[in-house]
This record gives C-alpha cells, structure tokens and sequence, in this order.
C-alpha cells in the first residue's frame, strides 16, 4: 500500500503554504508518531550536528527532544519553494528542565517525493536565552493567524 501526503509536487504558492502549515501543526502537536507520517520510510535529516535516517530514528529523535525541551511551541514560515522542494525558516520556543527559556531560530530544507512525504530534512538552528517576560508563542496558531501575511520578526 502506497502512501500519500497531499500536497504533492511540483508546489505552487498555495501547495507549499499548506504543506509548511501542515507540519507547524504537526511538530506542535508534540506527538513524534504524528510527525513521522509525514516522512519517507527512509527519510534522512541533518538536524544541527545530528544526522538521522529513518522513521524509527526520527521517533526516537523527537520523543527525546520533547522530553527535554518543555513547552514547545513552534512558527513556521514559507521561504520559498520550487518543484518538489521547500525552505522554511522557523521559531520555536521552549524551557529547559531548570526553567530557562529558549528561543530558537532557524533554516530548514525540505526536499517530497512524489507522494508528498518528505525524504530529506536539512535543519540549521541557533538557541538563543529569553526571559519568560521575552516569550512570544503560548500555543499553536489561531485560525486568523494563518497564512500570507503572518509571518513572525527577525528576531
């Protein structure tokens, strides 16, 4: 049985604005089965110094990462997209067991095969200390925070 994940390429503006949508609301879900359906069985990602093949690796990956970094709420935003690749920039909030409060910022690189799962993740992120007071994500997006036109600041 074959899978799919619509949208599929070649994207178009609308396409590839529901396909980052689509794993923002995965990746705050903070269920990494969830997030793993969306990937090839043999999806490999470069996550910072991190290199991981496979959908069980992925799982392990993001069961460990949602153990330490408490609190996570993720923005995703299109970058630009062309065929059956995507460039999102991204970022996540989160706190750490002693209650510091990180904001991270960075760069993926998303390439789908023609069912529309992703079979390669590029990620680069920098962490960043914040106050709580600093914080600017509660939670997932509102509907009316959606779409062209909600992108979030630089920094």
């Amino acid at each position: 049985m074959s899978e799919a994940r619509p949208p599929f390429p070649p994207f178009d503006l609308d396409s590839a604005l529901t396909k980052v949508q689509a794993a923002e609301d995965a990746w705050n879900s903070r269920d990494p089965q969830r997030v793993s359906l969306a990937y090839t069985e043999d999806s490999v990602w470069r996550n910072r110094d991190q290199f991981i093949t496979g959908r069980r690796a992925i799982v392990e990956f993001l069961t460990a990462k949602w153990e330490r970094e408490l609190d996570y709420v993720l923005r995703k935003g299109l970058w630009s997209f062309r065929e059956n690749r995507i460039a999102v920039r991204f970022q996540y909030e989160c706190r750490d067991r002693e209650d510091r409060w990180w904001r991270s910022y960075g760069n993926e690189l998303w390439e789908f095969d023609e069912n529309g799962l992703m079979r390669r993740r590029e990620a680069s992120i920098n962490d960043v200390p914040i106050s709580a007071a600093d914080r600017r994500y509660f939670g997932p997006r509102q509907e009316d925070e959606r779409g062209a036109g909600h992108d979030f600041p630089l920094q």
